[in-house]
């Protein structure tokens, strides 16, 4: 954990979040800034600060991917469609510096993306 990470704060409850999916490595909230219908962020519970730092830890992707996919069936939008966005540093558009990963659905989305 990382005593100055937003999302860490989270993770140890110490910041207020509309979780969705919980379990001992990964956690799911809403974000706060939604860019459709569904937007959620999924994230490790360990503190990683880009996809970059997946190069030695796979599994931990793994399991943020495999539960974004849980999440999308559950709000039912696995068959219509969804998008998965890792943003990595600033030039990728990641403003907050613990791995995330983005998941949208709930209506068409278009590419590219912007």
């Amino acid at each position: 954990m990382s005593a100055n990470c937003i999302f860490c704060k989270i993770i140890k409850k110490e910041i207020p979040a509309e979780i969705i999916f919980e379990d001992e490595n990964v956690l799911a909230f809403k974000d706060l800034n939604p860019q459709a219908p569904f937007h959620f962020l999924v994230i490790p519970k360990q503190h990683l600060e880009t996809v970059n730092d997946l190069q030695t830890n796979s599994e931990i992707g793994g399991k943020v991917i495999s539960t974004a996919a849980k999440i999308a069936e559950k709000f039912g939008f696995s068959e219509s469609g969804y998008r998965t966005i890792f943003n990595c540093n600033k030039d990728g558009g990641q403003e907050v510096f613990h791995l995330h990963l983005h998941l949208l659905g709930g209506r068409k989305l278009n590419w590219p993306p912007g």
